[in-house]
């Protein structure tokens, strides 16, 4: 199998051009791949295919093999990705994925791809359609108790679930500890994104995150626009922001005027390689 790793501001992922392979069981080729130790290396599988919908289709296959509806890093680098390899000429493109389709401006540097904004599409903060068990209308600052610690929680979907909490030093913070247990609460039919942020200023917010099917991850696209939107819903931040995340930074803006969120962000090719799968 041919691939291209790539990374968006450290959230690394297998690329595999589909218009010209097939990948049979991309559950067990993800997994399989994923290994830092027995594999590539990866977060997870991105499989870029055609679409009836829009100029391609991304699928991505988180490393235990699970599938997500989207990936706001990994949708940067597949933009980047079938313009630098000549499947396209346009610098505005759509992408078909799980959670609708994705629109994309793509931003040139000698004539590659460096940076890529995103339409994220609106949020979504009905608490069924996140989904999250709650009898409120939308769930905002909401407590949970892992450990009997009570965590204050915001939920929004960005094409997938997040809960937003906010602590004081997100570095210290035992994300290794909390995270699984967030992820997992029953309250979360489906799992959850869990974001841990800390606001250094109106218009700057720290966060790590413990993704579905991923543990840590250095960086979350969807994850850093459901933290804008949160922090915005609790007056912490403008629309607005910069996110920093261990792998980097994202400019995240929530637009009054349409109600859709907008990431930019970079998108880097790594290497080009084979495998035997």
């Amino acid at each position: 199998m041919k691939f291209t790793k790539m990374q968006g501001i450290g959230n690394d992922y297998i690329y595999v051009n589909c218009f010209e392979q097939t990948i049979d069981n991309p559950s067990k080729v993800a997994k399989q791949i994923s290994d830092r130790h027995f594999g590539i290396g990866s977060d997870g599988l991105v499989m870029i295919l055609p679409s009836k919908k829009a100029d391609f289709m991304m699928r991505m296959l988180n490393s235990d093999g699970s599938e997500s509806e989207m990936c706001g890093n990994a949708i940067r680098c597949v933009g980047k990705y079938v313009y630098d390899n000549g499947l396209t000429d346009k610098t505005t493109i759509s992408v078909e994925t799980l959670a609708g389709i994705k629109i994309l401006e793509l931003q040139l540097e000698n004539n590659k791809v460096s940076h890529v904004k995103v339409d994220m599409g609106e949020p979504i903060l009905t608490p069924k359609d996140i989904p999250v068990s709650s009898n409120k209308d939308i769930v905002i600052n909401e407590p949970v108790v892992i450990d009997s610690q009570t965590y204050k929680i915001t939920c929004v979907s960005m094409g997938n679930p997040h809960a937003v909490t906010y602590v004081d030093d997100v570095i210290k913070f035992p994300l290794e500890i909390v995270g699984p247990k967030m992820e997992t609460h029953e309250i979360f039919p489906r799992k959850v994104n869990a974001e841990f942020v800390e606001v250094l200023d109106k218009k700057t917010l720290k966060m790590r995150v413990w993704e579905r099917g991923a543990g840590e991850t250095l960086a979350c696209g969807t994850g850093a626009c459901a933290v804008l939107v949160a922090s915005f819903l609790n007056g912490l931040c403008e629309r607005k922001a910069v996110i920093k995340l261990l792998g980097g930074d994202l400019t995240i803006e929530w637009n009054e005027s349409d109600n859709h969120v907008y990431m930019t962000g970079p998108a880097v090719k790594v290497f080009d390689g084979e495998i035997e799968i």
